[in-house]
This record gives C-alpha cells, structure tokens and sequence, in this order.
C-alpha cells in the first residue's frame, strides 16, 4: 500500500507538504509578482475604460460639431443664393442673417481654439476698466429678449452696491455669463431665469438660477467635461457641441474664479460664478457711444496688404469714410513697394498669403521703419497669431471676421486718436410733441418692448411712421436701436418721448 500511495503521488504530483502531526500545511501566499500583474492588469483595464469614454465624446462632439456648423452654414449659402438671383427680400435683413450666422461660426471656432489655448498655457487675459453696470444691463437686455421667444420669465437683480467700474477682461466675463445663461434658456421648458449679482470685499458673485429640468447630483461635476452635452439632464441631450460649461469653468479659473452648481432631477438648477473684480483707482473719462465718423488732427495713412479681394473692400468702405488715407495691396511684394511710397501709419497685414507670408512683410517693414510704423496683423485663426506674442514684429492683432469697435478702439490706442461722433447718433433724440394719434402707438410699442416681441415692433413701427408723419425722425430712430436689438435702449427713447414730448391736442396741448 505504500508503494501504491508513492506511485499516486509522483503520477499526479500534487500531495502537498505535511506538519509533523499530520495537518496539511496551509497554502503559500501569492508572490510579489502574481500581485504586481493583478494590479496591471487592472490599471489596464481602467485605462481602457478612459479610452473608450473619451473616444465616446469625441464621437458625440464630432456628430454635434457637424450639425452646429451646418445650419449656419445653409443660412448663410441660402441667403446668398437669394441674393444673386434677385429674390424680392430686404438686403438689410439677409445681411442681418448672414452677419448672425457668420458670428456663430466663428463663435464656435473660438471656442475649439479657446480650450486649446487654455490647456496648453497660451491664453493671456486683458486687464481692463469694465463698464460692469452696463455690461449686465446689456447682457439682461439679450437674454430677456431669447427667454421672451421661449415663453419665459427672465428677471435681473443687481445689488445696490454693485460698482459701476471693475478691473476685468471684459470679454471673457461676457462670454461666461453668455454661456451660463444660455444654457439656463436652454434646458428651461417653462418657468424663469434669474441673474442676480452680488458684490462684497472686491469680489462678485453672478447667480444663473433656472427652474428647468435639473441636473442629478453624480453629473454636477461630469457636465464640465469638454464634449459633454448634458446627457445626464433629465430631458436629455440639447443641441450644441458641449464645449460651453467646461470653457466657462476654465475661464473662471484664468480669471482667478470658480463655478459651481447646485440642483437636483427636476427642481432647476443655480450656477454660480465667483471671480474677484477690484475697482479702478481712477474712474475712466465717458467715452462717446456708436462707430466715429470722423477724427481731430491731420489725416492719418493706413496701408492694408491681403490676397482677398473682399477684404480689401471691408478695409475701404470701413476706413475711407471717416478721414484715413487708404492705400490696398494684393501681395506682400506690392505692399512693401507701397509702404516705401505712401509712408503709412499702420499697416493692417493679412498672415496667411502665397509668396511672402504676413511675417515675412513684417520682418521687412520693421527693419526698414523700426518702431514707429504700427503693425497690426491680420487673421481668421487665431493661432496663426498666438506663438508670435511678444516677438515685436507686430503691435496687436485683429481676428476676422472683424468686429469693428475693437478695430476703432485699437486705431484709437496705437495713433493717440480723438474720434469725432454723429451727435444724433450719440444723443438721445430731443423729444417732439405728436399730434393725438400717436398716443394709442407709443403706448401699443411700450407694451411689445417690455414683452421683447421684436417682429411685432416692427410691424408697429411701420404703423406709427404710416399713420404720422410727424414721427418720421422717432421710428428712424427706434427702428436703429431695434436693428441692434438693444430693447434697453429702445423703452428708454420711448420713456423719453412720453414723459418729456406728449402726444398733443387739437389746441396744441399736451395729452395726459
């Protein structure tokens, strides 16, 4: 028997080791290196996990990039259709649709180009004096209009002490407010949306509260992730590419703030935006509203150099008007013979051109000018202009398509400038007493300016101006303001005309 139970135990190999008393000893415990390739095979897993989740997203943010560029994209191309055939509709309001379209196009750029600049360290911020009274008051108006269209409640409450003066970048609080609104519209189907603002010890608080569809409190963090859509929102996912809250939290951060958020599954949901907005030491000088029209001092030369005839005519009707002697280039070549020529002040200078790049002009233009020539580069893609901050070959740069009050304040700056404005342009309208008629007009357009019914303010402009003649220069005036959809502006004109220029009767007298 125990050669049998010896034959067993070497054919099978597995008797284990026994203790003296004849217990089988206990198992060993697993090696270093068993543990060691647990846990990476873990990792792994993990990581593919991330992969997958992110390759995920980047598909989802793929499919909605498209479909945000499309649409614009057919409104622009279908209004320019209409236009070359001769299609009986207003050029003013094509030109409004395509401007729009346009804008959130490169709205969307910006935005992929933002989030890029910020990872990779490059973003600079500008400290400013910020008007932030009326940069609220402004963003209210828009937004109150957008909640209107939707059917919503849109209520603004600043605090009393709120300074009229911060020292901010103005661009970047405008766009994080935009993007907090918006989504608050966005993801509210009834019900309000609330701003309010608070101010204490140098630093603001801007709450966006809405009583929308909420948010479950394990996405609170997950929606400031780039490419989230708000897949966890309780009414699924809104249109957008996803890139709003996670560059709006980045933003914060440049700037020295925070977001956070507060809600729960169908209770609405209340951001909140914490950033340290210190007041100026001196209160700037008032500056006049709208585009010049003019300037103090001699004429001043601009050359523009860009391979886009379009352009060229942008620089033309937008600088010749108003007193700049203009000199257009269609290549670096020629832009330098012009430069040598015309002795100019600034030159507007496109990067991207065939033959000699923008950045070959301006290393040429420097070492033959120096320092007193401006140099103003010139690009649709921002980070064609970005890794050449600092480098002295130019002095600012000016993105396309071109917003044309940054152009003018960056004309103003570098040349020392004193614009001259149209003063109906940028003084209220002096209030005019209308016949009787007009009372029932101005009473119907304070209705519709209060409820944000842009269309029906047309409609009724066209009415007024129909009806009373006498109101001629009052609805060129509103339908201006009413172009810009600046409501704030619009019940203020109206305001004025009621309380100073009463319609009047008969005998001439004022009509209560």
């Amino acid at each position: 028997m125990k050669g049998d139970t010896g034959v067993a135990a070497a054919e099978t190999g597995r008797t284990k080791p026994s203790s003296e008393d004849g217990r089988a000893a206990p198992s060993r415990p697993p090696r270093g290196s068993e543990v060691d390739l647990a846990a990476r095979i873990a990792a792994l897993e993990q990581a593919r996990a991330v992969a997958e989740a992110a390759n995920q997203a980047k598909t989802r943010f793929l499919m909605g990039l498209s479909h945000e560029i499309r649409t614009p994209l057919n409104a622009i191309h279908g209004y320019a259709q209409l236009l070359e055939r001769g299609a009986a509709l207003s050029p003013a309001e094509a030109g409004r649709i395509i401007r729009r379209s346009s804008e959130h196009l490169a709205d969307l750029v910006e935005g992929l180009l933002d989030i890029s600049r910020i990872e990779s360290g490059v973003l600079k911020l500008n400290r400013e004096t910020v008007a932030l009274r009326a940069l609220l008051e402004q963003v209210a108006a828009m937004f109150r209009i957008e909640a209107g269209n939707k059917g919503l409640d849109f209520n603004y409450k600043p605090a009393a002490n709120l300074p009229t003066w911060v020292l901010a970048d103005e661009r970047r609080l405008r766009q994080v407010l935009i993007n907090l609104l918006s989504n608050a519209i966005k993801y509210t189907p009834a019900g309000s949306v609330t701003l309010s603002v608070r101010y204490r010890s140098m630093v603001a608080e801007f709450e966006v509260a809405d009583t929308g569809i909420g948010i479950a409190p394990e996405d609170a963090e997950r929606i400031f992730q780039p490419f989230d859509r708000g897949g966890g929102r309780a009414a699924g996912v809104a249109p957008g590419i996803g890139l709003g809250l996670a560059l709006s939290r980045m933003l914060a951060h440049v700037m020295g703030g925070d977001i956070s958020v507060k809600a729960a599954p169908g209770g609405g949901s209340i951001f909140v935006l914490k950033l340290l907005l210190p007041q100026p030491n001196a209160q700037p000088e008032a500056e006049a509203q709208g585009l010049p029209i003019g300037y103090e001092g001699r004429p001043r030369t601009i050359l523009a150099i860009d391979d886009d005839p379009g352009q060229l005519a942008l620089w033309q009707e937008l600088l010749r008007p108003i007193g700049f002697n203009l000199f257009v280039a269609g290549s670096g070549g020629a832009g330098l013979s012009l430069a040598e020529l015309g002795k100019p002040d600034v030159v507007l200078l496109d990067v991207s051109m065939p033959g000699l790049s923008g950045w070959d002009v301006a290393r040429r233009l420097r070492e033959r000018f120096g320092r007193n020539l401006v140099i103003l580069m010139v690009s649709g893609n921002a980070s064609e202009l970005v890794g050449a901050v600092g480098d002295g070959l130019h002095d600012g740069f000016v993105l396309k398509p071109v917003d044309q009050q940054q152009l003018f304040a960056m004309l103003r700056r570098h040349l020392g400038l004193v614009w001259r404005h149209e003063a109906a342009a940028a003084a209220p309208i002096a209030s005019q007493m209308l016949p009787a008629a007009a009372k029932a007009y101005l009473i119907e357009l304070a209705r519709l300016a209060r409820t944000g019914r842009v269309r029906d303010l047309s409609a009724s402009l066209a009415q007024l101006a129909a009806a009373v003649p006498q109101a001629a220069a009052l609805v060129a005036r509103l339908t201006t303001v009413l172009d810009d959809y600046d409501l704030a502006t619009f019940q203020k004109l109206l305001a004025e005309q009621q309380a100073d220029g009463a319609p009047e009767g008969p005998e001439g007298d004022p009509i209560s």
